[in-house]
């Protein structure tokens, strides 16, 4: 998954003529992560499909601003282009809503924004170590702690 994201980087970069630019990829892919994990993104996008409120991703929205804005100034103009798979990620999020909202359980929340959390970290040593973890691989675990929130557990 994280060549996919980094290929489409790439097809990002060609199309933006930023050729020269050896940081655009991972200024992309580093704030299209950081922005798209995370229990706001897929909470806000299920109260926009289900409810029609938009608070929660109006918030976010500033939030995002904020963050790309500070990226942008480390890491380079592929930041910007961040706003790509937050659209794709949120605006599926919300069209599927009314057919995920019986799974996305308190629990299963819960799980989702701890699960996020802990990427969301992940994201922050590769920016501050250098690439140690290949985050985008990791994304599927988003579901599975989702469906963790259904096994039994022994409290």
């Amino acid at each position: 998954m994280e060549g996919k994201i980094e290929k489409f980087g790439e097809f990002l970069k060609n199309r933006a003529h930023r050729n020269n630019d050896n940081n655009f990829v991972t200024a992309f892919v580093v704030s299209s992560l950081t922005v798209c994990i995370g229990a706001m993104a897929v909470v806000g996008a299920v109260q926009d499909g289900i409810h029609n409120d938009v608070s929660i991703l109006a918030a976010k929205s500033i939030l995002d601003f904020v963050i790309i804005f500070i990226l942008t100034a480390s890491l380079g103009i592929g930041c910007a282009f961040s706003a790509i798979p937050v659209r794709l990620f949120q605006g599926s999020i919300t069209l599927l809503a009314v057919f995920i909202e019986p799974i996305l359980t308190t629990k299963a929340l819960e799980y989702l924004s701890m699960t996020g959390s802990m990427l969301i970290f992940c994201v922050g040593i590769n920016l501050v170590f250098g690439k140690k973890f290949e985050v985008a691989n990791m994304l599927p675990v988003l579901l599975i702690a989702v469906l963790f929130a259904y096994v039994p557990s022994f409290d």
